[in-house]
């Protein structure tokens, strides 16, 4: 079936670790990633790559780590370094068309991504980091099977 990652915002760390035991991931929404969620099977060391690179120009080697946060046998909570949702606040359609198409071309496990199912995420993304600014929260993962 394979692994399910939700994103959402959290003030800090310890808030973000009581995520997953306040509720069922199923259950999750209604912060501020909107009343569903955003719940998809992209990685986010991924996401961190698809930006960093992308949209930042920075080489692949470069892009910092995820912060795991909590680790517990039923799922884990990894924290997004900043410099890959600060990014997309200011970009222009012109910088997200161009990321799209540079990782429409980069093989995953399925293959090369459609540019324009790319760019819809990135625009997800856009948003998402926009949230994130307006609440002052930073971008947290729940991981789970």
């Amino acid at each position: 079936m394979g692994v399910t990652y939700k994103y959402f915002g959290a003030p800090d760390g310890a808030t973000a670790a009581r995520v997953p035991i306040s509720m069922r991931p199923e259950e999750l929404g209604g912060d501020e990633l909107g009343m569903g969620g955003m719940f998809t099977k992209i990685k986010p060391e991924t996401i961190a790559a698809m930006v960093l690179t992308g949209i930042q120009g920075m080489p692949l080697h470069k892009v910092p780590p995820l912060e795991l946060v909590v680790l517990h046998p039923d799922y884990a909570v990894v924290k997004l370094p900043m410099t890959v949702v600060d990014p997309l606040r200011g970009v222009g359609e012109e910088s997200v068309g161009a990321a799209a198409f540079i990782w429409s071309t980069v093989p995953d496990r399925g293959g090369p991504r459609d540019a324009y199912n790319v760019y819809q995420l990135l625009h997800e993304w856009q948003d998402f980091s926009k949230r994130l600014h307006e609440n002052g929260h930073q971008p947290y993962c729940l991981v789970w099977p």
